[in-house]
Order: C-alpha cells, then structure tokens, then sequence
C-alpha cells in the first residue's frame, strides 16, 4: 500500500467513519454499522474498498486493523517533499508528495499544477466515465485545499481533459506541460 492509495481509501467521509469503527473495536458488519450511522450496504462496501487497499482485515469473519499493511506503508512511504515535486518550485509549493496543499491563484502556475495532475491521474488516449475521473482525483484533494469537483473542472476548463458525454480523456499535449 502507497500512501497515495491510503490517502484515497480514507478520502471519503463514510470509509473513514468504518474504518474508525473497526479500529476502535467494532468486528462485525453490524457493530460497525451501529456505531458509525451508516446503513449496512454502503458499511460493506466501504469495507470492500479499505481491504482492497489493504486497511482492514476481515477474512475469519472478524473485522480488524490490518496493523502490518500499515505499518509496511508507514516503513516504505516516501517523504513529502520527493525528488519529482522538488524540480518545479510551482509543485514544490503546492503539493505535498501527491496531495495538494493549496491551488495557485496564478493561471500559469495553476496549469503547470493540473497538467502535472493529468498526467499522473490519466493515461492518454483512455476513456474515463466521471466516476472513475472523481475517483483518480480524490486522493489529490486530500488535503482539503480542493476538492474533486473543482479540480475536475480546472482540468477541463484548462483542456487537459475533453470531456464529450459524460466521458473523460486527457488530450495529446499534457505531457508537454508537466
């Protein structure tokens, strides 16, 4: 597990309400869902989603911390301010390692920034419905300096993603301007 993936898995509200409640103690599907209000539908698949990104162990029946996946992302994480955002003073200052910590007011700046996200998030000449575009994007607003909806829309309104009936592609050229 990256710590972009962490980042991602408990980027929703309602996964990180579960995943509290299983670590403070809750073992079942119910119990999780008593103590954190949610119904138990979306308790399984917010657990679906934090085993897939290896937070939550639960294959005897009893739900719990994987503590070794996270120590593991803990041990193998890089630092915040890596070799690659370091090269360019406009992501050195606006993000921490894949998380935005603030969006430039300047629109040369903010383009350099989203074209460093495009790139990262989309691979070109792929199709993305909007749920899979929200969902590359989530992690990166971790930070609460955006959130995914805005971002979304920079990237559009920048023509690095074309977006043509609810259907999403990063145009040719983005890898010019990372």
């Amino acid at each position: 597990m990256t710590a972009h993936a962490l980042a991602g898995a408990l980027a929703d509200d309602g996964r990180r309400r579960i995943f509290a409640a299983v670590a403070l103690g809750s073992t079942s599907v119910a119990e999780v869902a008593q103590r954190s209000g949610l119904a138990a539908r979306v308790v399984l698949t917010g657990l679906r989603r934090l085993a897939d990104a290896g937070l939550v162990t639960g294959a005897d029946g009893t739900l719990a911390v994987d503590e070794a996946s996270l120590r593991a992302a803990a041990r193998d994480s890089r630092p915040t301010d890596d070799a690659e955002s370091t090269e360019d003073p406009v992501l050195r200052a606006f993000l921490r390692g894949y998380v935005l910590v603030g969006m430039p007011a300047q629109r040369g700046r903010r383009r350099t920034l989203l074209a460093h996200i495009a790139q990262r998030s989309f691979a070109a000449d792929t199709r993305y419905p909007e749920r899979a575009v929200d969902d590359a994007l989530k992690p990166w607003c971790a930070g609460g300096a955006s959130d995914h909806a805005t971002l979304r829309r920079y990237l559009v309104d920048e023509r690095l993603l074309t977006r043509e009936q609810g259907i999403y592609r990063r145009t040719a050229g983005t890898e010019d301007n990372a």
